[in-house]
């Protein structure tokens, strides 16, 4: 069978399947009048539709930046945006992005993912992945759903649910990713006749907080019961890039649900603010087209589409280098954080063996770390108190695990990001959160 045959062997969820998964306002929402209407906006069609301001009156002419060249860092290529891409960058633009920036994520995520747009699926872009993870959960989600989080959990999506009024079931973790078994039990002990969630959130790669990578048998069993249960995965995937385990990265759920029997339950959500920038909130969006339609619309309704400049900036960028800079530089950047991490690592045995227990990240740029801090009660003690005032009193500043669970009980673990400080600031910092600790201990 060919490529293409394989491709369109591949069976989809039909498009009506996602109806019920669509939140009220997502059904309710209608397009906008004008944005409605820019597919139609072609050659040879004079339009009077939108207001879009007379570009002659821009003052910029054009745009330059130098970057590192990714196969020699120590050269500098100079980027030019002029012409029609200026133009392009300076115009308002169609919701889901500009045309060529969304082609050339399609070709990386056929590259990295093995997916093809012929597969059901269509890709948006936004203003960084938070903003784009925010509408996926407006267009699923209403007020009072229960939802499936992995736990601990990404601090910046609490919030979201708990706007929402949303019951947030807590999908165990542990160093090899989510426990697919606490995923079952929840789902196979759920009320009779209470709605199932529709949705689990997870980050797969190096975690926020926890660092863990979950390993693909893990990852094979979620998609399984996404199935057997009917619910679709939200793969927010910021760390993707930023893997250095030392065996093959694990491939991801969007990849790994070509397996199934049919594709459709993952919407993937990729960002470029840990290997670009993150001041340019640049995020891509992959999945079902009318999940990713409604999410569209709510763009339209809110902040009408992302930044062209930054999009613009990102595609000229990108073209320049192609798929295998892109892919050059990522691999440098992982390399650099492997290395912030064996330092953090090698500063947390010098300070901290026997005061805290870890596992060791493979990805991200987190340490979660347990304090040893009731050696002879056993309870596991709490972190609060001793990170968010002794700790920062003892001049070190982290996170307290409590935030990062979504009931906000009490827990022993720390997240320490380790992305900035240099080889000194980390031994610095540990040897006084050690001193803290340590006086902490006396006192019980």
């Amino acid at each position: 069978m060919t490529t293409d045959a394989a491709q369109h062997a591949i069976k989809r969820l039909p498009l009506d399947f996602y109806q019920s998964f669509l939140s009220k306002a997502a059904r309710e929402r209608k397009p906008s009048p004008i944005r409605g209407l820019y597919p139609l906006e072609k050659p040879g069609v004079i339009s009077f539709l939108a207001g879009k301001p007379n570009d002659a009156m821009f003052p910029f002419q054009s745009f330059s930046f130098t970057a590192s060249c990714p196969s020699n860092p120590g050269e500098l290529d100079t980027v030019f945006i002029s012409g029609s891409d200026l133009t392009n960058g300076l115009q308002y633009a169609a919701t889901a992005g500009l045309p060529r920036l969304i082609d050339w994520f399609i070709g990386l995520q056929a590259r990295s993912h093995g997916r093809n747009s012929v597969e059901g699926w269509r890709l948006s872009v936004g203003n960084g992945s938070q903003d784009l993870i925010w509408k996926a959960i407006q267009a699923l989600v209403d007020d009072g759903d229960p939802v499936l989080v992995e736990s601990p959990v990404y601090a910046g999506v609490i919030p979201m649910f708990k706007s929402l009024h949303c019951e947030e079931h807590e999908v165990e973790t542990d160093a090899y990713g989510v426990c697919s078994s606490s995923l079952r039990s929840i789902l196979e002990n759920w009320p009779s006749g209470k709605p199932k969630p529709k949705i689990f959130y997870t980050i797969p790669y190096g975690c926020n907080p926890t660092g863990m990578t979950a390993t693909i048998e893990r990852r094979r069993d979620v998609l399984q019961l996404a199935r057997e249960h009917n619910f679709l995965i939200l793969e927010d995937d910021p760390y993707f890039y930023l893997y250095f385990g030392k065996s093959e990265r694990p491939a991801s759920y969007f990849k790994l649900e070509l397996e199934q029997p049919e594709v459709g339950r993952v919407v993937r959500f990729d960002s470029l603010s840990k290997i670009l920038s993150a001041g340019m909130r640049i995020g891509f969006v992959s999945g079902p087209k009318p999940i990713l339609d409604a999410m569209d619309l709510h763009t339209a309704t809110v902040n009408l589409q992302p930044s062209s400049l930054t999009q613009a900036i990102t595609l000229a960028l990108l073209e320049k280098w192609g798929y295998d800079g892109f892919y050059t530089h990522t691999q440098a950047v992982s390399e650099f954080y492997r290395e912030k991490r064996d330092v953090f690592e090698k500063a947390m045995r010098m300070h901290l063996d026997g005061l805290a227990e870890w596992s060791t990240p493979e990805a991200g740029m987190f340490f979660w770390f347990k304090l040893l801090l009731n050696t002879s009660s056993g309870e596991e003690g709490d972190s609060k108190d001793l990170i968010e005032k002794k700790a920062y009193e003892g001049g070190v500043l982290a996170l307290p695990g409590t935030v990062f669970l979504p009931d906000g009980r009490k827990t022993a673990y720390v997240r320490a990001a380790f992305s900035l400080s240099t080889e000194e600031q980390v031994n610095e910092a540990l040897r006084r959160l050690r001193l803290v600790i340590l006086k902490e201990r006396e006192g019980r």
